[in-house]
């Protein structure tokens, strides 16, 4: 056991199987209502869940790569909300649990992702994260009208005639992260004086432009919102193959892989560790977080009868890039302790349904993992109206260092080397 582990939930829609929606327990009148997100990252909070994140994409569940439509399907759930929006409107009504939209990069302006999740880290008082996600998807490119994707299936992305176009995406991506990264540094930490004597609200001085010019953007100037109550919001993103991989040890805090089995997790910490070396990564290794598609019940065989019914009726059976384990708590506790050994830090579990699998992870799942030692869901406390209360942010719930300005560490750096050693000594 390599120390406490995080818990995090991924929320879509009403849950992870298709036919999810038709569980006995579902809400599927609500799903476009505040009244269920706030329900269900209430439950995930007060059974101590970690964080939550929620997905998003600039396409309806389940439509066709190559097509904006809604496909032929009508017994799925279609329709979304935007994750950001549901983040924000949720914030105000938690205290403690983390708070990680869903973001896309490949057409969004780096300035919007910026200053959007600096506004959720300030009005969470300091529980934001972000998700990233790229997109390659013609339709959803063709929803914006700036540029051209080819239709490609996933196995033609994957050959290697085809390798550029993956790379270019992971690589727009990553300059993202790093212009959003900037933006949340371009003020400094008491660039904000409320002096009255003087007049000055701000010390201009203490506001630094982002300066960027790259391939697919420039960015110029400094964020309208200051500085976060964290510094740096903590990036994750999800990843499956060498370029993601490379792109979160470039950039991330923490990535989220998608093992099948014991071997592929120890293979895929191992691809990891050498996407760090191979970009150079320095300082905190990333955070590598293990995605579990889970549908839980008392037994094993009421849990498998539970997803042949829901397999019955969507009419095939559930496919994931994420393992899936119809199992009983009791057992999953047992592979997210074997996985941890391995170097997991964590583990994001998808709920097969919502509400129903949500309530078993909080109500028996987590307390499980607090009486294993495994995890502690005391962690954590309300924060204060500035975010910053010991281990009150998702930064610190995470286990991840206080993220130092760049702007002020530089100015620190400056004025130390202007001291002659006769002021030292005085």
């Amino acid at each position: 056991m390599t120390g406490r582990i995080r818990i995090a939930l991924a929320l879509e829609g009403a849950g992870w199987h298709p036919a999810a929606w038709r569980d006995e327990d579902a809400r599927p009148g609500d799903l476009r209502t505040l009244g269920l997100w706030r329900d269900l990252v209430r439950t995930a909070e007060s059974g101590g869940v970690d964080f939550v994140t929620i997905e998003d994409s600039f396409l309806l569940q389940g439509a066709d790569r190559g097509t904006a439509g809604i496909g032929v399907e009508n017994d799925v759930v279609r329709g979304r909300l935007d994750a950001l929006l549901i983040a924000s409107a949720v914030a105000p009504l938690t205290s403690r649990i983390g708070l990680v939209p869903t973001v896309t990069t490949t057409h969004t302006e780096p300035f919007h992702v910026a200053t959007s999740l600096q506004t959720l880290d300030h009005t969470s008082r300091g529980r934001a994260g972000w998700r990233v996600q790229a997109s390659p998807r013609p339709a959803e490119a063709a929803l914006f009208g700036r540029r051209e994707f080819p239709d490609l299936s996933i196995e033609q992305f994957l050959d290697p005639a085809h390798a550029h176009l993956i790379r270019d995406l992971f690589d727009e991506a990553g300059d993202v992260i790093d212009v959003v990264r900037l933006l949340w540094d371009s003020w400094e930490e008491d660039a904000v004086i409320r002096d009255l004597p003087t007049g000055r609200y701000i010390d201009r001085e203490r506001i630094h432009n982002a300066e960027f010019e790259g391939r697919w953007f420039s960015v110029k100037g400094a964020s309208i919102v200051p500085r976060p109550p964290q510094g740096q919001l903590p990036v994750t993103l999800l990843a499956h193959r060498v370029e993601p991989y490379e792109l979160a040890a470039r950039g991330a805090d923490v990535v989220y892989v998608t093992p099948k089995d014991d071997a592929s997790a120890t293979s895929i910490l191992d691809e990891v560790r050498q996407a760090e070396a191979r970009v150079g990564r320095t300082g905190a290794r990333l955070e590598v977080y293990a995605d579990l598609l889970v549908l839980l019940e008392d037994s094993t065989r009421d849990a498998r009868a539970a997803l042949d019914r829901l397999d019955s009726l969507a009419g095939s059976p559930l496919v994931s890039d994420a393992v899936v384990l119809a199992t009983t708590v009791d057992l999953l506790v047992d592979r997210l302790r074997a996985w941890s050994d391995l170097g997991y830090a964590g583990f994001r579990l998808r709920p097969a349904r919502l509400p129903a699998d949500l309530v078993r992870i909080a109500e028996q799942l987590v307390p499980a993992l607090d009486r294993a030692g495994l995890h502690d869901s005391s962690f954590g406390g309300d924060t204060t109206e500035r975010g910053t209360a010991e281990r009150g942010t998702l930064r610190d719930r995470l286990g991840l260092e206080p993220a130092p300005n760049r702007y002020t560490s530089a100015r620190l750096s400056a004025e130390d080397a202007t001291i002659s050693p006769n002021e030292v000594l005085a």
